[in-house]
């Protein structure tokens, strides 16, 4: 039994780096991007090699297992384990050194692949294999996994592209792993030596066979080359310090030919017959791993074959020429580089995509990556599909099609007993149809725990006892990564749903996407750690806070990995009311990027309101939470005591600020905003005294369609100027604008909804319609149940006619179109109001689309609201400003202040890392004159009380130029 004092107490002497044996650490290292789950004893972050090395004799002194890990994403359950993790990409995550010259670069094993692509650009140079992971993938875990990626047919596997290894054996000993038996450990040469004739004809003759150990590296006819014998040993054999690594020459141009075939079975057997024209790539998919809207040539399976050239032409002639070669129905040839982003996109989200079938049921790794030869691949479809239909599966194919590689994510049941029964003797008759094919269970991913049992399948006994014995050379006490790859677990050991609670959680969001199953819910995340990039293009969101920390606890992906531990009860025992979940969801600032940028859909800004609803039941809360999720209430009490003018006067003494803001919870650094003299609703009331106030609240002139435009509580009080312009565009578009009533009858509204009787007035409740946004966001959900469910009331007279609801602050819309409606699941006004809601840009696009906005002719710079990326769409809002001359593109990412979430204290320093990430480098860099756009309050006050910029709405800049201002 180990001391796991007496282990931990050693490691703290020994190593430099980090030793955390804490729940945190140990839970966020649980699982990776597979089906299994191990709960490790602790997370060790090294320095270096002498920290490894350190670590390596401590963990042997005790006789504890040893797991080294890159950025877990590994799908075969190879970066879990019950020992001492081993975290390299805290410390050990450097570019040593990069020789264009040689064409060379020397790595740290925790470097993310997309670091060393970036620095290799600027050279011409790149690594070849790229995973679909690359924008979080480590080096050292392509070199565990032997890892390929869309471009192998041209540049092949990490092993083909390393030249030399720094390893550390288990024992302590300092190796250099290279060619001519460089770096072998003792005995190594003698085993192989006896073995020639296995060692040459038992390995299947395929480009991706990554299965079992690659012993026939070692043969003299393969330079007996130690280093590249040790790629795809999964972490088994030595553990990696510093590698060696070939960059290959990246074209100048590139051409994406997109060819369209009747099902992923013709495109599998066309595959093949391209890779004579010597493409870049051949990658597959099928419609139903597609979005509907995805711009792809029609057809029900797709071939992505990239092309390169000196130039635009050449790279395009290339890719015309196979496309006459293929001779397909319908394709499509892109050379704009935004374009074929745009469409490799779709490629790489397939692997959160696929986690899904059509109709939502969930699918599992677990053969995701089964290998023939390229010639073959067609048939081997046909005969896997008929298997999955023998066993009553479901799986949508994709994948390295040139290579005969293929991914797939299958409808397991693996959660009863029945389910994981099929999932086990499917298992064994899907191996023996790829050996069949001539095959490797494995094309890319290591065998680790899922494959691993399998091998003797593939490889007879006598081999796989071949590879035991070379681990025993390499790790005589089997301390390194124990249960992978050699002397396995079995394939249904150790799963990670296993733990989970089998009867529903008691919530109070209606997760429809999930059946209302919580559980469900948070297994959405499996662990491809899109979050997990450390930057981000375009308009994506997707994870502010990882990319301002870097720290695993605040990514999606780890917080979706405490949520499961929570759920479990083994590692994290206090259930809702845990201090581990609560820290890593505090800097989670809920802006909803990761339910539109993460690939299987995560709603952590969700999950963070669900789990603070049940945190704080019946306890006090933070003072944030009072001071900042009440805000509708205590602006409605400067609205009705009519003191603004008080409340910002003693904003604006300093001491006091000070003593309200440490009473409020809120940051020092912040600013107070000001509360507007005259609220939006008083101004529209003054503007329309004729039409008695709450009685309809007044529609505008104009002949067009009703408009219903909603006073959220920041256009109310903080920010009227933007509902004052947005009133003055919409009526100029044609539109009659009403607000929502104040007055709630109690008998039905007769005639249209403006009865004056006396009787019925005085029967009436006076209210203010609320979205609860701000209760939301702080868990306080039944208060934000009653919030809603009292402006249901009021807002029926409105659902009883066909009038939108302009909502002019993106936060609110937001939460109007996909927070209210499930957790007012009950309720289906709720749903009908969300149907009903528009934002500023849609109204015009839908209710105006004969009106022409005024020509501005400027450019633009700012920030499309991560809400508006995230739930609303952007669509209507770009093609608004397209009509209006305003250019450029917006840039992604969050603002940082995020509503209550950069005002809190302890939130500053995160809060401007996420403003510098792209907000405030996008508004430095952007050209004289332009127009600084930024349609949520938050954006406008993270852009004044930061750079002092002064962001607008659209509507308040189309306003001005109606008015001759601009």
């Amino acid at each position: 039994m180990t001391d796991l004092r007496e282990l931990r107490a050693g490691l703290r002497a020994d190593v430099r780096g980090e030793v955390d044996f804490g729940t945190t650490a140990r839970a966020l290292t649980t699982m990776d991007a597979s089906n299994y789950r191990r709960v490790p004893l602790g997370v060790v972050s090294p320095r270096d090699a002498d920290d490894v090395a350190a670590a390596l004799a401590v963990c042997g002194a005790h006789g504890v297992p040893v797991v080294p890990r890159g950025g877990g994403t590994s799908i075969a359950g190879q970066a879990t384990g019950f020992g001492v993790v081993l975290d390299f990409t805290r410390h050990m995550n450097r570019l040593l050194s990069l020789d264009p010259e040689t064409r060379t670069a020397v790595v740290q094993p925790g470097l993310v692949l997309d670091r060393l692509q970036e620095a290799a650009a600027p050279h011409g140079l790149r690594f070849g294999p790229d995973p679909s992971t690359h924008s979080r993938c480590t080096l050292g875990g392509m070199i565990g996994n032997n890892s390929c990626g869309a471009h192998s047919v041209a540049w092949g596997t990490t092993a083909d592209s390393v030249r030399e290894l720094s390893v550390l054996t288990p024992r302590g000993e300092r190796l250099r792993p290279g060619r001519a038996w460089a770096g072998a450990p003792a005995g190594l040469r003698e085993l192989v030596d006896g073995e020639p004739a296995r060692l040459r004809t038992g390995f299947p003759e395929l480009p991706r066979r990554i299965s079992g150990y690659a012993l026939d590296a070692l043969l003299p006819e393969n330079g007996a080359d130690v280093a590249r014998s040790l790629c795809g040993s999964e972490g088994t054999l030595g553990v990696l310090t510093e590698a060696v690594v070939d960059l290959v020459r990246v074209p100048r141009a590139r051409a994406l030919a997109v060819l369209a075939y009747a099902d992923e079975s013709g495109a599998a057997e066309a595959a093949a017959g391209l890779l004579e024209h010597r493409p870049l790539t051949v990658e597959g998919m099928a419609a139903d791993l597609v979005p509907s809207a995805a711009d792809l040539p029609r057809g029900g399976a797709w071939l992505f074959v990239e092309t390169g050239g000196e130039t635009e032409g050449e790279a395009r002639a290339r890719a015309e020429r196979i496309v006459r070669a293929a001779d397909v129905p319908d394709s499509l040839v892109v050379t704009d580089p935004a374009r074929q982003r745009a469409l490799w996109r779709i490629r790489e989200d397939a692997s959160g995509t696929a986690t899904r079938m059509p109709d939502g049921t969930e699918a599992w790794p677990g053969w995701e990556d089964c290998a023939v030869p390229p010639a073959r691949l067609g048939a081997y479809l046909r005969d896997f599909r008929g298997l999955l239909a023998d066993h009553g599966l479901r799986g949508a194919p994709y994948g390295h099609f040139g290579d005969g590689c293929v991914h797939v994510r299958i409808d397991f049941d693996l959660l009863t007993g029945p389910g994981i029964a099929r999932f086990r003797s499917f298992s064994g008759e899907l191996a023996d149809l790829v050996v069949a094919h001539g095959g490797s269970l494995s094309g890319e991913h290591g065998d680790g725990q899922a494959r691993a049992e399998l091998l003797p399948r593939m490889y007879g006994p006598d081999m796989v006892a071949l590879f035991e014995r070379v681990k025993g050379v390499w790790d005589p006490d089997g301390l390194l990564n124990p249960g992978m790859l050699v002397r396995p677990a079995p394939l249904d050991a150790n799963l990670r749903f296993s733990v989970l609670p089998r009867e529903p959680v008691d919530v109070a969001f209606g997760y429809p996407a999930d059946g209302g199953d919580f559980s469900a819910a948070v297994r959405r995340c499996v662990g491809v750690a899109k979050c997990r990039t450390a930057s981000v293009s375009g308009p994506a969101v997707m994870c502010p806070s990882f990319r301002a920390t870097g720290q695993e606890e605040h990514s999606t992906r780890g917080r979706a990995r405490l949520l499961h531990e929570m759920l479990a009860g083994e590692l994290v025992t206090d259930g809702w009311r845990s201090t581990e979940v609560r820290d890593a969801l505090d800097l989670c600032l809920s802006c909803k990027g990761c339910r539109s940028d993460c690939p299987v859909g995560v709603d952590m800004a969700t999950y963070k309101a669900e789990f603070l609803h049940h945190h704080y039941a019946g306890r006090r809360r933070p003072a944030a939470h009072y001071a900042m999720g009440r805000l509708p209430v205590w602006l409605g009490w400067v609205e009705r005591t009519r003191s603004a003018g008080v409340v910002n006067g003693l904003a604006s003494v300093g001491p006091l600020a000070r003593v309200a803001k440490r009473l409020g919870g809120i940051a020092g650094e912040r600013e107070i905003p000001r509360v507007a003299g005259e609220t939006f609703t008083r101004w529209w009331r003054g503007r329309r005294a004729d039409v008695p106030a709450g009685d309809g609240d007044g529609a505008g002139d104009g002949s067009g369609a009703l408009v219903v435009l909603w006073p959220d509580t920041f256009t109310e009080h903080l920010s009227p100027s933007v509902g004052r312009a947005a009133v003055r565009v919409l009526e100029a578009a044609g539109l009659r604008v009403a607000l929502p009533p104040t007055l709630r009858l109690d008998g039905r509204p007769v005639g249209d909804g403006r009865s004056r009787s006396a009787l019925r007035l005085l029967a009436a409740r006076r209210g203010r319609v609320c979205c609860g946004l701000t209760y939301i966001s702080t868990g306080q959900l039944d208060r934000a149940r009653a919030v809603l469910r009292r402006t249901l009331d009021l807002m029926e007279p409105v659902l009883a006619t066909d009038a939108p609801v302009v909502v002019l602050e993106p936060s609110c819309a937001a939460a109007l179109r996909t927070d209210a409606p499930e957790l007012l699941h009950d309720d289906p006004r709720a749903a009908r109001l969300a149907a009903r809601v528009r934002t500023f840009a849609e109204t015009l696009e839908q209710y105006a689309p004969d009106w022409t906005p005024p020509a501005l002719d400027r450019p633009v710079t700012g920030q499309t609201h991560c809400h508006q990326h995230a739930v609303l769409g952007e669509g209507p809002d770009r093609r608004l400003r397209e009509a209006a001359g305003l250019t450029g593109e917006l840039s992604g990412g969050c603002c940082g202040l995020a509503g209550n979430f950069g005002f809190e204290k302890g939130h500053y320093e995160v809060s401007t890392a996420c403003a510098e990430d792209r907000l405030l480098p996008a508004v430095r860099q952007a050209p004289v004159g332009a127009v600084v756009l930024a349609d949520g309050f938050s954006c406008r006050t993270q852009l004044e009380q930061l750079a002092g910029i002064r962001g607008r709405h659209l509507a308040e800049v189309l306003a001005e130029a109606l008015d001759g201002k601009a």
